[in-house]
């Protein structure tokens, strides 16, 4: 991709932003936060987890925003029986008398993880290496995977049985957390007049990999002042109960805060929605923008905070 200048390359993330959002409305009626927090994160090089009952069209929405993006698609079912090696790949004896390594669907652009907690920690804990080293580790032999690389994995809220909760290491490898919520009345309306005839809606391809990737870049170059990377580390440290800047709620309410994984997905997070936003530089507003999806699941609460019935959200809305 060819731009005289950054500023002129970030002026072209944002219309390619703006048309990716109209193309993928096209599928996906009433998200529209939820599919900008989806697009921030695979600008930002970071992955989703969705969590939302059934019927929200999660798994649509991963597969229009694959077809928008021209990536290479690939959907795990995770079932309790699932194998490390039904994902990774493994090696087969080939004609040859030769070990020969059979790549699994890991190797793709775009993972959805469908029903994460559905499958034993065992092969949760697969997805580890793949989402922060982007490579993988099979009989000894590493495999670097696909770039860009992006999972996306949903969650069912409701129904716990047979589930295998997420281990905080691996929700800390996830930038957003997203609660897909119902849609409204009228949003709800034009979902069944849409989906209840034969008409078909054609996706066009508005970036490939390669243009995901110098965006990704370009993000990464983009200037932030002291005073936001200030704010974005204050906010992270005021959830650790035994910080010296964490208030009477967070003392009182809260087990564990966020790690430093969070300050840095803040920042980087910040630094997408300026861009998308059409600036050149992200502000302490960008950030506010981004601090639930990070946060939600990087601090746990305690006992006292569920008898109080006072919900995580409720203690980050407080902090910011």
């Amino acid at each position: 991709m060819n731009y005289k200048n950054d500023v002129e390359a970030v002026d072209a993330l944002k219309k390619s932003y703006n048309d990716l959002l109209n193309e993928i409305k096209k599928v996906i009626i009433g998200q529209d936060q939820i599919i900008k927090e989806v697009l921030i994160s695979i600008f930002s090089n970071g992955h989703c987890l969705l969590i939302g009952v059934p019927g929200l069209a999660k798994t649509l929405l991963v597969n229009t925003i694959s077809q928008a993006l021209g990536l290479k698609y690939s959907r795990i079912q995770f079932t309790p029986d699932l194998m490390p090696s039904d994902i990774i790949g493994t090696e087969i004896l080939d004609e040859n008398r030769k070990f020969k390594f059979i790549k699994g669907p890991l190797f793709a652009n775009f993972i959805l993880a469908d029903e994460i907690n559905r499958t034993p920690p065992k092969t949760q804990s697969a997805l580890l290496e793949a989402m922060q080293e982007r490579a993988i580790t099979a009989a000894g032999n590493n495999y670097k995977l696909n770039e860009p690389f992006f999972v996306l994995a949903t969650q069912n809220p409701i129904e716990q049985e047979g589930t295998y909760p997420l281990p905080e290491a691996q929700l800390d490898r996830f930038m957003f957390n997203i609660w897909v919520d119902y849609p409204s009345f009228n949003d709800e309306i034009n979902i069944v007049k849409n989906t209840t005839t034969n008409t078909k809606t054609e996706i066009n391809k508005i970036l490939s990999a390669e243009d995901i990737i110098f965006f990704q870049n370009l993000i990464a170059k983009v200037p932030v002042n002291n005073n936001v990377i200030d704010y974005a580390v204050k906010l992270a440290t005021k959830t650790r109960p035994n910080s010296e800047y964490a208030t009477n709620d967070i003392k009182n309410y809260l087990s564990w805060g966020a790690g430093p994984r969070a300050s840095q997905y803040l920042i980087i997070g910040a630094k997408t929605n300026a861009v998308l936003n059409g600036k050149y530089s992200p502000d302490i507003d960008d950030v506010k923008a981004i601090a639930l999806p990070i946060l939600r699941h990087r601090i746990i609460r305690n006992y006292k905070a569920e008898a109080d019935n006072v919900s995580i959200e409720e203690i980050i809305n407080n902090i910011l």
